[in-house]
């Protein structure tokens, strides 16, 4: 019976996590309401909530997201050339789980990683 899901990471500044969503990760912004504590992404199938959490310490924070994806190779390479920082132990490759993996931090800490069955 479950459909989906959206998960829901913190952020400092929603104008900050709004222009990498948007202009470095390539998402939109979401929703017909413009709440100054929440921020709604999506791209394609994927959303992404926000909440407001101005007191958050960005390397005490353990938000993470695993996202899917069926052309890893052509994602990874768009965020290069959009010069996206690629997380420094993250960088695009096969791992013994059967997945082709990369990872990336958002401004707040957030780890996203992105993957494809291999």
């Amino acid at each position: 019976m479950l459909t989906s899901i959206h998960p829901k990471l913190p952020m400092r500044n929603k104008n900050v996590t709004k222009d990498y969503y948007v202009n470095q990760l390539g998402f939109s912004q979401f929703g017909s309401a413009d709440y100054p504590d929440y921020l709604m992404v999506e791209k394609d199938n994927v959303q992404i909530h926000f909440f407001l959490f101005e007191g958050l310490k960005p390397k005490e924070n353990y938000g993470q997201i695993y996202l899917r994806t069926d052309d890893i190779e052509q994602l990874y390479q768009s965020l290069l050339d959009n010069d996206t920082a690629i997380h420094p132990n993250g960088k695009l490759q096969t791992k013994p789980w059967g997945q082709k993996e990369f990872s990336l931090l958002d401004p707040d800490n957030n780890l996203i990683t992105i993957g494809q069955e291999v």
